[in-house]
């Protein structure tokens, strides 16, 4: 237990520095660049729109769930088929957040390739998708509004960064923070070296494990690198890294209703195929990992005592996820009185803040829709106003997600 401990306040402090400047970044992005910008470069139906839309969604922390629904939204705003697909590989395999996390544990090898993969993959699917996918193929929907958030812009940007963000992926991190150090400490040095030189078979054993399962894009980093120290393959990591956190079982549904059965197969195939391609070439280039520190008994305690900035970081961190995390669960389980006038209804699927607000746009529009409020922790959806329910059915399900009718 002391040396897991010590391996888990090591990762933490290797990764909190990093964190707090790409959710800072990442909060300054949400803020200031506005939605309009995205429709200037992503409507037209052209090799230029699925890049740019590669390019804008590489440093987005959104995850492959949250990226859904931002999708749908650059559809409603015109986006091109090609481009939205490109949206969906490239975003959730990265951010601006991960990158920085990735270089803390990995090194600079890995933070440069596992962007330049995204994008390669995100144009690549584009361009397939323009290529075999018609127009009347992916379904299209109708304009909405977005609430407006309140608050000075600097108050949002730290409100995003600081408390939205984590209470989004903060469970997740944790998670893999947890896993990271019991993997080191756990886990034999030569576990991975029964695959003998088949790298291949560990790519496809990655895959199988990581694809149908939801996977943080930040949380997977000190997994990754834990199992790297176990033997397994830079390129097998890679496939991890790149295929977790850019699908699973959840996203393939909501993008097989939303966009159509052709669309879905090229997201699937082109994220997998490409996974294995390039981590393939980042093992016969041999691109190396930074080390992570291995806790020695004799000597943990002088190893593993991290300096006092990262200390400093890491307490901020866990302060600020243990605050949000605490918030999220108290805003599920505190019972709030009901609202004039307001119905409640279940809506699953939800998984972040970005789900909810794609769900409040959905319905903003139905007739008799005087204010919408969603909670993902709580799977519901309140409603103000004379609106039908089955408008809102309608409405919540054209957007991604599944209505259960009124809460009980």
């Amino acid at each position: 237990m002391h040396n897991y401990l010590l391996s888990l306040l090591r990762v933490v402090c290797e990764m909190a520095p990093y964190l707090l400047l790409g959710f800072l970044i990442a909060g300054i992005l949400h803020v200031f660049v506005p939605r309009g910008f995205y429709r200037k470069y992503l409507s037209k139906d052209n090799r230029w729109a699925v890049l740019w839309a590669a390019l804008l969604g590489v440093p987005l922390p959104l995850c492959s769930c949250g990226v859904i629904p931002t999708a749908i939204g650059l559809r409603n705003e015109k986006a091109s088929k090609g481009a939205v697909a490109s949206f969906l590989i490239a975003t959730p395999q990265t951010g601006i957040d991960s990158i920085l996390a990735t270089f803390s544990l990995m090194g600079l090898g890995f933070a440069i390739i596992r962007p330049a993969a995204a994008l390669v993959t995100g144009v690549c699917g584009g361009l397939l998708v323009n290529r075999f996918v018609p127009e009347d193929d992916a379904a299209v929907f109708s304009e909405s509004t977005c609430n407006v958030e309140s608050g000075s812009k600097i108050w949002r940007v730290l409100k995003y960064a600081y408390f939205n963000m984590i209470q989004d992926i903060g469970g997740r991190l944790v998670i893999g923070l947890l896993v990271a150090a019991l993997i080191q400490v756990a886990v034999p040095d030569d576990f991975f070296l029964n695959f003998g030189n088949q790298p291949l078979l560990q790519m496809l054993v990655i895959l199988v494990v990581a694809i149908p399962m939801y996977i943080c894009s930040t949380g997977s980093i000190p997994v990754a690198a834990a199992l790297i120290m176990k033997g397994l393959s830079p390129g097998a990591a890679l496939v991890m890294l790149m295929a977790g956190p850019a699908v699973n079982l959840a996203s393939i549904l909501v993008v097989r209703k939303a966009m159509g059965k052709r669309f879905t197969w090229i997201y699937l195939l082109v994220i997998v195929v490409f996974s294995v391609v390039i981590g393939l070439v980042v093992n016969a280039i041999g691109i190396t990992v930074k080390p992570m520190a291995v806790v020695d008994p004799c000597c943990a305690d002088a190893a593993m005592i991290p300096s006092t900035f990262k200390l400093i970081c890491a307490i901020v961190l866990t302060l600020l996820i243990i605050f949000a995390l605490t918030m999220k669960l108290f805003e599920r389980f505190t019972h709030k009185a009901d609202v004039p006038d307001a119905a409640v209804y279940t809506v699953e699927g939800m998984h972040c803040s970005h789900c909810e607000a794609a769900v409040c746009r959905a319905v903003e529009e139905v007739p008799g829709v005087e204010s919408a409020k969603a909670s993902a922790s709580r799977k519901t959806l309140t409603i103000k106003g004379p609106a039908a329910e089955d408008a809102i059915r309608s409405a919540v399900e054209k957007a991604g997600y599944t209505f259960k009718g009124k809460k009980a």
